[in-house]
């Protein structure tokens, strides 16, 4: 069964239900979104692409994603979505490792991009070409192909050194598309999803649970997130779902989004990074008990373990801080283990790499065979992420395994002293890292985005007070730097390798 499968039964059985709308306006129903998809797998395969062949998608949220999205498995095509905001050179070098047979990306991406890849065949959004292509007769129904045949590279954030392309297969991702549907909520007609984050990763993946559905997807007009446009589109409907990092919902709690529109929010989906207790609680505050908080990652795209929105509001009513942090219980079909470096599983209570199985995982990594025996070693796989399980099976993540800081010998968890610093009335963000030091190996090093209002020249020394008094010694940073700001991916994950180069 192919995901384009999908889109034909919504549009064959809900054909004029909205299924791409920009701000208000609607673009495509189903009817019309499955045609294109249609139209341009055969327009692809006249151009003599043949079943298997990647594309690479390189375009910012557009109503046409989908068509071209769904139309790359129409044909029996493999889609290779990439993050729009990366360099030319950057795409580059995922050119070079996907060999795509052709690429459809933005006007400005490609005008970066052909100098670097002057055999490659692209199709400019919004060209005649690319027009044309959605125009093209059908062929007729999605392509037969295998489960296990690669559907999605997903190539990794690359926070730690080059991306890396994770072969996700049609059954990898109908499986992440049906937990969804099992773990987070049923979807009805009335449900939309707003596409606030790239729809090259974790929303417009949440989005084909919302396509097996027949449910709307809603851009942003302006492509990006803009109060007044999101009070018009959530007033508008009646149960809206977005990703957003905590961040985004910060500042959507400065604008006053729940206030006027909190009846008209289904569920506010959250993660790609740390979650602070805090944030948690006026995020609730903000959307009400709407909060869910899912761990994944591209080799197990959106689907690890989640808190849901029970989970939080109990968390809340209890008083639970360690609940709020969590990432929560494994999902559906999920087993989960912590294992230490010789393969043997941590105590409870114990911090140890997450491991897992489930029918999400990944093939393996395309063109790299030793990093593919070294993640899936033993059947399982090795996420990179150290974490901790409760009493009651919920994970909190301490850190990534490349950045546990070792310092005179003693592990320190940055995420550990990130959650205290955190607590402190004058810090807004917080990083923390190890740099190396000559007598300890390394030293924990705290980089500040200061509150407004917060006196920088004092601040050093309040912070240090405030970590000795809930910290040992020897997790205490020896060095706080001050920044304007830390510097992010676009799935909000703060790029430590960047830091501390």
């Amino acid at each position: 069964m192919s995901l384009a499968t999908l889109l034909h039964e919504a549009a064959r059985s809900h054909p004029t239900r909205p299924a791409i709308s920009v701000g208000n306006r609607q673009a495509l129903d189903y009817a019309g979104l499955a045609r294109e998809a249609a139209g341009i797998a055969a327009s692809l395969a006249r151009r003599g692409l043949r079943p298997g062949d990647p594309v690479l998608l390189a375009m910012k949220n557009t109503e046409s994603y989908f068509s071209w999205l769904f139309g790359c498995w129409w044909g029996g095509f493999v889609a290779a979505p990439v993050n729009a905001t990366l360099h030319g050179r950057e795409i580059a070098g995922i050119i070079g490792d996907l060999a795509p047979k052709l690429a459809i990306t933005d006007p400005a991406i490609a005008t970066e991009i052909a100098p670097l890849c002057p055999t490659l065949d692209i199709i400019e959004r919004g060209s005649a070409a690319a027009t044309g292509a959605a125009q093209t007769d059908p062929d007729g129904p999605p392509c037969p192909v295998a489960l296990t045949d690669t559907a999605w590279v997903f190539y990794t954030s690359g926070t730690t050194g080059t991306p890396k392309g994770a072969c996700l297969s049609h059954a990898n991702l109908l499986s992440m598309t049906t937990g969804y549907l099992a773990d987070v909520d049923r979807l009805t007609p009335d449900d939309t999803l707003l596409h606030l984050a790239a729809t090259s990763h974790a929303s417009g993946l949440f989005g084909l649970s919302f396509v097996a559905r027949a449910a709307e997807h809603v851009l942003m007009p302006s492509g990006g997130y803009d109060p007044d446009d999101m009070r018009a589109i959530l007033t508008a409907r009646k149960a809206v779902t977005f990703f957003a990092p905590t961040t985004l919902l910060s500042r959507m709690r400065q604008d006053g989004i729940g206030d006027l529109a909190q009846d008209h929010i289904r569920t506010v989906l959250t993660g790609a990074g740390p979650v602070l207790a805090q944030d948690v609680r006026n995020a609730v505050d903000t959307f009400g008990p709407r909060l869910w908080n899912g761990y994944g990652q591209g080799e197990s795209p959106c689907t690890i373990t989640a808190n849901d929105q029970a989970s939080i509001a109990r968390a809340i009513a209890e008083g639970d801080d360690t609940g709020l942090v969590s990432v929560g219980i494994p999902r559906t079909g999920v087993t989960l283990r912590l294992l230490a470096p010789d393969g043997s599983e941590v105590p409870q209570g114990e911090a140890g790499e997450v491991c897992l199985r489930a029918p999400t995982v990944m093939s393996g990594y395309l063109n790299r065979p030793e990093a593919t025996a070294d993640t899936l070693a033993g059947g399982w796989l090795h996420t990179g992420d150290i974490g901790r399980l409760d009493d009651r099976g919920r994970l909190t993540l301490l850190d990534r395994i490349k950045d546990v800081i070792i310092s005179g010998g003693m592990n320190v968890y940055a995420r550990e002293v990130e959650d205290v610093l955190s607590t402190h009335p004058a810090v807004a963000e917080v990083a923390v890292i190890g740099t190396p030091d000559p007598k300890w190996g390394e030293s924990v090093v705290a980089l500040i985005v200061p509150a407004p209002g917060a006196t920088p020249p004092a601040l050093a020394e309040s912070l240090d007070a405030h970590c000795l008094d809930r910290l040992a010694r020897f997790k205490r940073p020896k060095r706080y730097e001050i920044r304007e700001n830390l510097p992010r991916n676009a799935a909000g994950k703060v790029l430590k390798a960047q830091l501390r180069n």
